[in-house]
Parts: C-alpha cells; sequence; structure tokens
C-alpha cells in the first residue's frame, strides 16, 4: 500500500516503462552492465507499483552513490561457495544485490523442483530492494517463496537501548487460484529504515513508538534519528510489537534475531552490530532464500482452491467499527499495483528533485510525468 498515503501533496505519475529505462540507462551510466541494471531497475519499479516508495526509485541516488564510489562494485563476479542438491550459499563480493538475488533465487527455485524444497544464502552482498520480490518469483512455479535480508544494526531489543540487529524484513508468498496470492513482506522492527527517510524527505514527524532516541526515550524526528544513526551516537528504531513485552516487541526481536541467524550466521557473515553504515557508505549484508514444490506436499491445483477458501474469508470477515474493509497481505499492494498499471507509477515531487539530481549527474534524461 502508499506508505505516505496521508501525505498533502498529491505525486506526480510516470509511465512505468520509462522509468525502469530510465532507472537502467542511469545504472549502466554508472558502469553496471546492461542486464544487471535492468533487473535492478525492474525490482526498484517494482517496489513503486506495489504502493512501497521506500524501496523504490526514490532510493536510486543510494545505488548511483555506492556504484561511484566503489562500495557497491560493478565488475563483481558473484562465486557459488557451498553447493549441495537442496542448498547454496553465494558470495556476492560485494556486488550490486538485486541481480545476485534473483540469480540465486532462480537457482533455488530449480532445485526446489528437484528436491522439493531448497534453501540459499547470500554473502558481502548490498540491499537488494523489498524482500516480496523474490518471494513472488516462486509463485508462477507453482512454489511458496521465502526472502530475507539482514540490514544495518537499526532495532532495539526488548528492555535495551542499544541497536543490535536491524530491521531485517521475511518475505513469505504462497499461490492462490482464483484470488490474489498471499504476500506477506515485512520488516521485523515497527518500520523499516527507509520509511523514516521518507518522513525525512518529506519533512515529517513519525508516527509515536517508531523510534527512540540514544536514551531509549520515544523521537518523533526523523531528521535527527537518521543522523544519529549514520553516526552512530545511539537512538533507533523499535522492535516490531513496541517497546515492552506487554505490547509484544519481544516478539519482534526474537523474529529479528532469528532472521540474523538464517541470513549470516548460517553462512559465516557478518550480522548484529557488526553490520553498520557510516555518513559515507552503506553496510554489506547478507540474504536467505528459500522455495517449497507444493507437489512435494499435495496437489498443487487442490493447495490453490484451499487458499482461494481461506483468503476468500478473510477478505469478507466483518470489519470493526469505523473502518471499510478487511485485507489479507499482499492484497492492497495488488490493488495498488493495478492502479499503477492504469494511471502511472506515483512519485511524490521530494523523489522527482532526487531523481532530477541523479538525471544531471549521469546526463540521463528523466522522462516527463504523464499526469
Amino acid at each position: 500500500m502508499d506508505e505516505m498515503n496521508d501525505t498533502q501533496t498529491a505525486p506526480l505519475r510516470f509511465d512505468a516503462q520509462a522509468l525502469e529505462q530510465f532507472s537502467s540507462d542511469v545504472l549502466i551510466a554508472c558502469g553496471l552492465a546492461a542486464e544487471d541494471a535492468l533487473q535492478s531497475a525492474k525490482v526498484l519499479l517494482a517496489a513503486d507499483a506495489r504502493g512501497i516508495p521506500s524501496h523504490g526509485i526514490g532510493r536510486l541516488w543510494r545505488y548511483v552513490n555506492g556504484l561511484k564510489t566503489g562500495l557497491m562494485l560493478v565488475d563483481a563476479k558473484p562465486e557459488t561457495i557451498t553447493e549441495t542438491a537442496s542448498s547454496l550459499v553465494v558470495d556476492a563480493h560485494g556486488g550490486m544485490g538485486f541481480p545476485v538475488s534473483v540469480q540465486t533465487m532462480r537457482r533455488i527455485i530449480a532445485k526446489a523442483d528437484t528436491a522439493g524444497a531448497a534453501f540459499g544464502c547470500v554473502k558481502d552482498s548490498n540491499h537488494f530492494g523489498i524482500a516480496g520480490y523474490y518471494a513472488m518469483m516462486a509463485l508462477e512455479h507453482d512454489m511458496i517463496g521465502i526472502a530475507s535480508t539482514n540490514t544495518a544494526a537499526l532495532g532495539f531489543p526488548t528492555f535495551g537501548r542499544q541497536v543490535m540487529f536491524g530491521t531485517n524484513p521475511l518475505a513469505f508468498a504462497a499461490p492462490a487460484l482464483e484470488e490474489k496470492a498471499f504476500v506477506l513482506d515485512m520488516s521485523t522492527t515497527v518500520v523499516t529504515r527507509g520509511k523514516i527517510e521518507v518522513y525525512d524527505r518529506l519533512n515529517k514527524p513519525l508516527p509515536s513508538g517508531w523510534a527512540a532516541d540514544a536514551n531509549g526515550q520515544p523521537t518523533t524526528d526523523a531528521c535527527a534519528l537518521i543522523d544519529s544513526l549514520l553516526h552512530r551516537r545511539g537512538g533507533g528504531i523499535q522492535p516490531l510489537g513496541g517497546e515492552s513485552e506487554q505490547s509484544g516487541g519481544h516478539k519482534g526481536y526474537g523474529l529479528a534475531v532469528m532472521l540474523d541467524i538464517l541470513c549470516s550466521v548460517l553462512c559465516g557473515a557478518p550480522f548484529g552490530p557488526q553490520v553498520f553504515d557510516t555518513a559515507t557508505s552503506s553496510a554489506r549484508v547478507s540474504q536467505f532464500f528459500g522455495a517449497i514444490k507444493i507437489s512435494a506436499f499435495r496437489d498443487p491445483a487442490a493447495f490453490r482452491k484451499d487458499m482461494d477458501t481461506m483468503l476468500h474469508d478473510l477478505r469478507l470477515c466483518p470489519p470493526a467499527a469505523g473502518t471499510e474493509r478487511v485485507f489479507f497481505a499482499g492484497q492492497k499492494e495488488f490493488e495498488h499495483e493495478d492502479e499503477a498499471r492504469r494511471f502511472g507509477i506515483p512519485l511524490y515531487q521530494e523523489t522527482v528533485v532526487s531523481l532530477e539530481t541523479v538525471s544531471s549527474q549521469t546526463a540521463v534524461p528523466l522522462p516527463a510525468p504523464v499526469a
């Protein structure tokens, strides 16, 4: 869903293909191979189409900076470290996170097609966009997809005041028949850093309960929080569920650590506070992917039919007073995607200004809005 639908500034709409081509050309201008650039652009635009601007083209400047400074290596060659019939560990050697993640998920899907299920890790990688993109790759193969990544340490453990884990998102995708697929794509902190950055770009105060300062006290100042995190002066994002056990914060804390184990400890990559951004660079991260072949358990058509029943029932659940609808995970994003397909990708003015700067730096023309 649109993460900033409460903003008072109406977005401009752009043709999705034109933005994809722009993003790809920008990355090529920075030295990335054409195929890798196009794949990276597809993941970025998928985020905007699905209403997740915190991970969309608004972050293109981050990848331009990474490629220009050598943080993200244009000529990195991913290397297979360990491989079995149902597992895989790949070293990205500092390359862009998008293409190596797509390539690894394709290999995991191929292994699951034979073995019934397969899992893999990518280490020494970079930011890979929305986790849901990779989980959804399994859907067309009658498989359940799983994807996760660790991030720079941004989250507090329950009762703590020092960041010890990342926003560590988890994505899970399962196909249905007539209903849209179930696609859970969530951070294990209350919000992602990307959302904090969106509020900072729009000069908006953070909602209460999202973050805390270096003393563990609530803060709504997005700019100060980002600056403090970059310089490691303290402050961070609350775990999913909030700051206390009473609100369930310990559950988000536990999930975040679990994903650090799968993404990092399992393949011997840095984890927890060993992973951090600086004012001039972004952390190298690691990812975890999985695919489960439904036919290894039951007839896929029967599975999809039961998924339809489940999701249909969820949609028809009576809404609470003051609300209009009940949604299942992924439904809002599919609806946003349909709207973007009809009317164009919505970009807020602050994002357009950022893209104009990228355009100027790379001499790649920014397409005009369609509305």
